[in-house]
């Protein structure tokens, strides 16, 4: 039992001084604020900083699968939560050059 504890502590101590990986943080804070989360009915999305036309949103369920697509969004968008399952999804903002700038989950309870 204390080798497995020992053990465990090892891989605990190694999982939480890895670098992390992925999206760098937005020095200004986040470009996006959406709520409520959880939705039920619809997930808005409002702009918070340096909003330029062209940006655009993808979301996809947690396997992956894409389930909504818009582009051009105004500084407040709205999304129908009517053909989404209850689940995590994962929203992804685009710049108008479709460079990635931010990437962020959300749950939908129905």
């Amino acid at each position: 039992m204390k080798q497995l504890l020992l053990i465990s502590f090892i891989i605990l101590l190694t999982i939480t001084q890895l670098p992390a990986q992925g999206l760098k943080a937005n020095p200004g804070g986040p470009y996006v604020r959406f709520y409520p989360n959880p939705a039920i009915t619809t997930v808005t999305f409002d702009f918070q900083k340096n909003y330029e036309k062209g940006y655009s949103i993808q979301i996809f369920s947690f396997l992956g699968k894409k389930m909504f697509e818009a582009n051009n969004l105004g500084l407040r968008t709205s999304i129908n939560l009517s053909d989404f399952n209850r689940g995590v999804y994962i929203y992804q903002l685009f710049d108008r050059n479709g460079k990635m700038i931010e990437s962020g989950k959300f749950q939908v309870s129905k």
